[in-house]
């Protein structure tokens, strides 16, 4: 039997690689605690974040936000409980936790650290666009001492660091390379490189990652580099990719997408496009779940036509398409059915095709419907529900299908 490779030329292929050969691609989850800033979602109780962890883990997530505690006495608490959790449930997930520039900040971190025993990795970040800096009247000499003495305060609290610069796609190259510089020489393990106002596009990407490896971390060894971009010009998961092709070793993420104003990279996405294009191996049949998982805590809906996880994403009522797949079904073809009408197979991520009636159906939908749900395709019932369809404005539920099958059956002839 043919497989995907050779029903599919594959053009992104073509080009070359899309990302570093040999590097590995991590992700971080930020959805406990950046993607909490989205004005939409409530902060979710501690069960269903730790139900998130776990799902987390049986993605293959590497590294996880579990929040800022310096926040408040919720915050620390809620933290302090997730790593609890992860130590008890040995989790595979390495733990961060957000903290401004601030001793107030880091000294709970520290705390939670020496309290649970599990090592936390402290993102402490810090503005340094010259826009920020003038609505802030900030100078670069200010920015290089709070660096520092950040930096030097984690340190001596014993804490892994991971240094954020905040809008650094519209930084100056001069107040980048003296930050990173300064984190570097202060011990910081991991920079962070943000599109914290969804500025940057995937040529602006590469062009700052090229940057950073040749002027910043040259010369350093073990050094990682971290993307961290934001949505609000619809660019955020082609600019992760791009940040890991221009040499990035881990991007951050958000379930669905959520976070500050039109939300932060997605989780799902990335995992999705990382699946497809060969960089990732992890089983995310339980992607579904997670995104499921995250909607339902956060208080939000998945819109209708999102990538992958939305209702309608494996759905089609149009003749043309249904009857490839149903064709594709008929050959005992799971796979072939999950790609010919379909960039994405639906069953590596927890989902199935559905074929529906509607409008634009042809005889084939109906049919396939009517020996789904166990019902004879006689030429009456096709007839019947395929001119019902027709005459519809919209895609006919199940439920509604059931109760046209009912009045067929109800009338005289039958």
């Amino acid at each position: 039997m043919p497989t995907a490779q050779e029903w599919i030329h594959d053009w992104n292929r073509s080009a070359g690689p899309e990302c570093i050969p040999g590097r590995r691609c991590e992700l971080n989850d930020e959805t406990l605690r950046d993607g909490l800033q989205s004005p939409s979602v409530r902060d979710p109780e501690l069960e269903d974040k730790r139900a998130l962890l776990h799902c987390m883990a049986e993605l293959g997530i590497e590294r996880a936000d579990i929040g800022l505690p310096g926040a408040g006495p919720r915050a620390q608490e809620h933290v302090r409980k997730l790593a609890e959790e992860i130590a008890r449930a040995r989790l595979p997930l390495r733990p961060n936790c957000a903290a401004r520039s601030l001793e107030s900040d880091l000294t709970p971190i520290a705390e939670i650290q020496q309290a649970t025993g599990v090592a936390l990795e402290a993102a402490i970040f810090i503005g340094s666009s010259p826009i920020r800096r003038y609505a802030e009247d900030w100078t670069v000499d200010f920015l290089l001492r709070t660096t520092r003495q950040a930096l030097q305060r984690a340190r001596e609290l014993e804490l892994r660091i991971m240094y954020v610069t905040e809008d650094t796609t519209r930084c100056d190259p001069e107040t980048m390379r003296a930050l990173y510089r300064a984190a570097l020489e202060e011990g910081a393990e991991a920079l962070v490189f943000c599109d914290t106002v969804g500025h940057a596009t995937p040529a602006g990407v590469r062009a700052l990652l090229e940057f950073a490896r040749r002027e910043i971390v040259a010369g350093h060894r073990g050094i990682r580099l971290d993307w961290h971009g934001h949505n609000d010009r619809g660019l955020a998961t082609a600019n992760a990719l791009a940040a890991l092709e221009a040499g990035a070793d881990c991007v951050h993420a958000c379930a669905l997408g959520i976070g500050e104003r039109v939300g932060n990279t997605s989780m799902d996405q990335m995992m999705v496009n990382l699946r497809l294009m060969g960089r990732l191996e992890n089983d995310l049949s339980r992607l579904n779940e997670y995104c499921q998982l995250a909607a339902r805590m956060l208080g939000m809906a998945i819109p209708p036509n999102y990538p992958v996880m939305g209702r309608d994403a494996f759905r089609t009522s149009t003749g043309v398409h249904a009857a490839a797949v149903i064709k594709s079904l008929q050959k005992q073809d799971l796979e072939l059915a999950d790609r010919v009408y379909s960039g994405v197979p639906a069953a590596w991520f927890g989902r199935r095709q559905e074929i529906e009636l509607g409008p634009m159906s042809g005889r084939s939908n109906v049919t396939w419907w009517l020996e789904a749900h166990g019902h004879a395709a006689s030429p009456r019932h096709v007839n019947a529900l395929l001119a019902a369809a027709k005459a519809s404005d919209h895609v006919l539920s199940d439920a509604e299908l059931e109760t046209l099958l009912g009045g067929i059956a109800a009338a005289p002839g039958v």
